[in-house]
């Protein structure tokens, strides 16, 4: 096992002044053989002892095909303890908790016999595993094509069944959404369930579907389960749309015993997107970005709190983005337009300030060649610009600010897009390239560039209190020789610790980054 403590500046006058105000350690774990060569990580927990559990699919076969979950779980020093691997295939995997030392892993399968779609919780203690099952949900339907597809900005509600899952923050609880349309027959039901599985609530969701399509998005709950907060778009069931038309309002769904209560954001002028709903303190705060026309446009970040009963809005505030935002992602093109962002994390601080981070990200379709002469449609995903913001607590904008990078996968997008970590109010994203270094373009606009090697370094960018830009390279590549799937890491908030898994072929070993 080899630990290096880092304490890097880019010029040696500025050794110690960087040290200082950025110190971090990285711990390697011992690399191991992996006979699993082709696999996707699905979830990574704490044990409660300090240990780890990783989850993977993996894939066999000429043509590649999922055959199992392997099950790994570590020590507090990085060693592997037990490998298990759970031969089951055939439903679509949902998503996977640790929780009061059981492993429960969530699947949605059709049955043919019954003609019915069935979601499945998989639930194993970890020493030994065994798992037994639990039908949570059973829905009539024929089979679809992707029940659980998702897709950022556009979703089709004529396919029959469509299906969402969406957990709490702390994975206490989750939602599972049903909607099934043919002809007369337009029915949306809505479960919350508790982590061990307890059904403790159930809403008849049709009526609100009369006029529009629900897509949700994200949700918060209250921590005695009673009262369920869900954040998505309504789409309108208006035939026809210009262009650039808006199809859809964001709108906030509250559940519980006594009923269904909705809020919408949207003013003349001012359209919301990509909101998240956040409980802090008693507040029910919603916050994500708004346009000023009904296209797909941006023009900064949108701020709500409500009265968590009524739903009422209290404080509404629409935070244009600032000169430095603009400068930082397009310099003195000022014309150009902000788009295709999505969220992916919020922060709170003691003060009750909010660090909100989200991803420019979209996917793009083409077609190519293949080997046999025959045309082969190949979609990618573009993991692009990191936008980071702070607001106070009343909502107001304390700054916003853009790193530019540009990154595409065809596959397993661990490896591409961030993670970010706040401590001591300050963000640090971590990311993974085979730039060596970033271009800088002038004082601290700096672009991030995806690079050809298949080595990657690790470079952190970090956003102080102040939203004052710095960033470094933490492990190179010649010694990190196995690339980190650098947006999926296990998070110790308490601790200051970011836990990465890596790999590559059948190699693999865990790396931990301690934030001083």
């Amino acid at each position: 096992m080899q630990k290096i403590s880092l304490f890097l500046g880019l010029f040696l006058m500025s050794f110690l002044v960087w040290a200082q105000e950025f110190p971090m350690d990285y711990t390697f774990g011992e690399k191991y053989n992996d006979r699993y060569k082709y696999s996707n990580l699905l979830t990574i927990a704490e044990d409660g002892t300090g240990g780890t559990i990783l989850v993977r699919a993996y894939y066999t076969g000429l043509i590649l095909r999922p055959k199992g979950y392997v099950i790994e779980h570590y020590n507090k020093e990085m060693q592997l303890l037990s490998e298990y691997n759970y031969k089951f295939k055939g439903p679509e995997f949902v998503d996977g908790y640790l929780k009061n030392g059981q492993l429960y892993l969530l699947f949605l399968e059709y049955n043919i016999e019954e003609g019915t779609y069935e979601y499945w919780a998989h639930r194993s203690p970890l020493d030994p595993f065994s798992f037994t099952r639990e039908k949570l949900v059973s829905f009539p339907s024929d089979p679809v094509s992707n029940p659980l597809d998702k897709n950022y900005y556009n979703r089709n509600f004529n396919s029959g069944f469509t299906t969402t899952v969406l957990f709490s923050e702390d994975k206490n609880g989750f939602v599972i959404s049903t909607h099934y349309k043919k002809g007369k027959n337009n029915r949306h039901d809505i479960f919350l369930f508790t982590a061990s599985l307890k059904r403790v609530l159930y809403q008849d969701f049709s009526d609100e579907v009369e006029e529009k399509n629900y897509a949700f998005e994200r949700m918060a709950v209250s921590n005695d389960m009673s009262n369920v907060y869900i954040i998505g778009k309504a789409y309108f069931k208006k035939k026809r749309f210009t262009a650039l038309e808006r199809k859809f309002q964001y709108e906030l769904i509250q559940l519980n015993a006594q009923g269904i209560k909705t809020q919408n954001f949207d003013t003349p002028g001012k359209y919301s997107e990509s909101l998240t709903p956040i409980l802090n303190q008693g507040n029910l705060i919603c916050i994500g970005f708004y346009a000023d026309r009904k296209d797909n446009r941006y023009n900064g970040l949108a701020y709500f709190k409500l009265d968590p009963v009524s739903l009422a809005v209290k404080n509404r505030k629409y935070n244009p983005f600032s000169e430095q935002f603009m400068m930082d992602k397009f310099g003195q093109e000022y014309d150009k337009e902000v788009k295709n962002l999505v969220f992916k994390n919020v922060a709170v601080t003691p003060d009750n300030s909010i660090l909100f981070n989200a991803e420019e990200y979209f996917v793009t379709n083409s077609v190519q060649a293949n080997s046999s002469g025959g045309r082969l449609r190949v979609e990618r995903f573009h993991h692009n610009d990191i936008v980071s913001a702070k607001l106070d607590e009343e909502g107001n904008m304390v700054w916003a600010r853009n790193i530019n990078k540009s990154e595409v996968t065809q596959g397993d997008g661990d490896y591409a897009s961030y993670s970010a970590f706040t401590k001591d109010g300050n963000t640090y994203f971590f990311i993974s390239t085979a730039a060596d270094n970033p271009q800088v373009l002038n004082k601290e606009r700096i672009i991030f560039k995806q690079g050809l090697s298949r080595n990657r370094n690790v470079f952190v960018i970090q956003l102080n209190k102040e939203g004052q830009m710095s960033y470094e390279k933490i492990i190179d590549s010649k010694e990190a020789r196995l690339p980190l799937k650098v947006s999926n890491p296990l998070k110790d908030e308490t601790n200051g610790k970011m836990l990465f898994y890596a790999k590559r072929g059948n190699k693999k070993q865990l790396v931990n980054v301690a934030i001083q």
